[in-house]
């Protein structure tokens, strides 16, 4: 009597009975394998949040002019008192210009605003129109500074325009050369962290002296890297005085 046939199968043809069971109970296997391993993946990831332009807003505040524009909110009816906002111009600019001269002061600023989880943004309308200084200049508010200790962080540098909701997607290789174009505008450069500080993932970025970064992070814009720095709160927002000789890119 002859052996019987191993079953065997071949893609032109039809799938041979015996095999059926064994082939349905590998793709569903893989199925829920593949489904397990993605909600893993994004269940370690920090959620930044989804970025969005939430309208006109006015706020009265106390200007930071360094190492990018930043408003301590004082007054506002859509952010509260504390809250840190980093300020854009119109645009692929910064408000480096219109900040100029005003560190320091009370302001009036006027402008879409934009929010992505913990950060906040504002885009300005131009001119005096946008930021002038306010009526009352008495007005105070508490900016606690302090400094968190010397850090070393995985994640992505980003334009603090875009990544706050300007535009859509604001982060990634498919940003990059919109990126640039924001930080070469003197736009705030942010630093998303795969890891959080005093409870923040988002860090405004200055050299280690607290000045402007630009020019030495543009290369590293969109990409996992690997830096070390200070990280020193300022109000609501953390700074990250990045050391740009320890950037790397992430392995």
């Amino acid at each position: 009597m002859a052996k019987p046939q191993e079953p065997f199968f071949v893609g032109w043809g039809k799938v041979p009975k015996a095999l059926r069971v064994f082939l349905a109970s590998c793709a569903a296997l893989l199925v829920v394998a593949f489904g397990a391993l993605a909600y893993a993946t994004s269940a370690t990831q920090t959620d930044t949040g989804s970025g969005a332009i939430m309208g006109r807003t006015e706020v009265i505040g106390i200007l930071q002019e360094k190492p990018y524009p930043v408003l301590h909110v004082i007054q506002s009816r859509h952010f509260e008192p504390g809250d840190s906002i980093l300020l854009s111009g119109n645009g692929k600019s910064g408000a480096i210009d219109q900040a100029a001269g005003l560190d320091g002061k009370v302001v009036q600023a006027n402008g879409f605003r934009l929010d992505r989880g913990d950060l906040h943004g504002m885009q300005l309308r131009n001119g005096q129109r946008g930021l002038k200084l306010a009526a009352d200049q008495n007005q105070t508010l508490d900016i606690p500074v302090k400094s968190l200790g010397r850090w070393r962080l995985q994640g992505e540098v980003c334009d603090g325009k875009c990544l706050v909701g300007a535009m859509r997607p604001g982060n990634g290789l498919a940003h990059r050369a919109c990126a640039n174009l924001c930080l070469l505008g003197d736009v705030a450069p942010v630093f998303v962290s795969a890891g959080q500080v005093d409870g923040s993932a988002f860090f405004l970025m200055s050299n280690p002296e607290g000045e402007p970064v630009t020019q030495e992070v543009l290369k590293y814009t969109a990409v996992l890297v690997e830096v070390e720095g200070e990280v020193e709160r300022r109000g609501g927002v953390l700074v990250f005085k990045v050391d740009p000789e320890t950037f790397r890119v992430a392995p």
